[in-house]
């Protein structure tokens, strides 16, 4: 039995790929709409994504940090203790106040 896999990009832009078992001369055919890639543009395309997935995660992570200082800084200056301040906001910086 051979097997081959599809790579391929559909119509919405997903990136997705196929693998087929069997003895069938041909590959079945790709969904309406789709385009084919090589393996290695299918890869270089996944990488790609991947990496924009990371930055994103970064972007959302510092956008938290940011906002637990500002209301560990805002607890700290309506006179709320550090130690309370850190628990209700989260924050584990250094006490900029």
């Amino acid at each position: 039995m051979a097997e081959a896999t599809l790579y391929y990009r559909t119509a919405a832009g997903v990136l997705a790929s196929r693998t087929v078992t069997g003895d069938q001369a041909e590959l079945p055919a790709l969904p309406e709409g789709a385009t084919p890639l090589t393996e290695a543009e299918y890869a270089d395309a996944l990488a790609d994504v991947e990496a924009q997935r990371h930055a994103y995660v970064e972007q959302l992570a510092q956008e938290a940090e940011a906002n637990q200082k500002a209301d560990y800084q805002a607890l700290r200056a309506a006179g709320i203790p550090e130690a309370t301040a850190r628990r209700l906001s989260g924050y584990s910086g250094p006490d900029e106040s």
